[in-house]
């Protein structure tokens, strides 16, 4: 699926790098725990969080993920679009929760890490 398609699907709003929309996108894991992001090994995968300050950027980063999805619409801060820029991170704001998230995304065939 497209991040087009998934911004369609949650309502999305996106703050940088729009002109990766059109990347696909086969995975998702949903978390507020960077550690717990740390553990996952997917390529091709998206990160939905309600978590928005520097470290999901830098966790993301790490574990490359192009793709990350704030919940509840958080508060994205320049910092963060300008690491992400650098990264060529998509980033995504919603207002539903990560439950809403989650489980329209996966009704929509984005396949789950676990």
């Amino acid at each position: 699926m497209t991040i087009k398609d998934i911004i369609s699907i949650i309502d999305g709003k996106v703050f940088c790098c729009e002109d990766r929309v059109d990347n696909s996108v086969e995975y998702a894991f949903a978390s507020d725990l960077m550690s717990d992001v740390l553990t996952v090994e997917k390529e091709n995968m998206l990160l939905i969080t309600g978590l928005a300050n520097m470290q999901t950027i830098r966790t993301s980063e790490m574990s490359d993920i192009n793709c990350i999805i704030f919940a509840r619409d958080k508060k994205i801060g320049e910092d963060m679009i300008s690491l992400a820029k650098e990264n060529k991170m998509t980033l995504i704001g919603s207002p539903h929760t990560l439950f809403y998230i989650s489980g329209e995304l996966y009704k929509a065939g984005i396949k789950s890490v676990y």
